[in-house]
């Protein structure tokens, strides 16, 4: 899945990733292992809030990779369609 990540409507980033799971927008989230540890657990209290599963994934420079961006992400959030 997170091979596919490229290629999906998505959300890279903090704000803009609980924005969309605050609206229901958000389908899978996928965050890194190595986020900043306030980061990783504001992001799944509001998943478990909105019954969303989080992916981990081993670092942000992975997941940064996997979205197509030449940085490190701490959270990405694949769209609901």
């Amino acid at each position: 899945m997170l091979l596919d990540l490229k290629d999906q409507a998505k959300t890279v980033g903090l704000k803009q990733s609980q924005r969309a799971i605050r609206e229901g927008r958000a389908r899978q989230v996928f965050l890194a292992d190595d986020a900043d540890g306030r980061i990783r657990q504001e992001l799944e209290q509001l998943c478990g809030i909105a019954g969303l599963s989080v992916t981990p994934v081993a670092s942000m420079e992975e997941l940064g990779r996997a979205c197509g961006i030449r940085v490190g992400a701490a959270v990405a959030v694949v769209l609901k369609t």
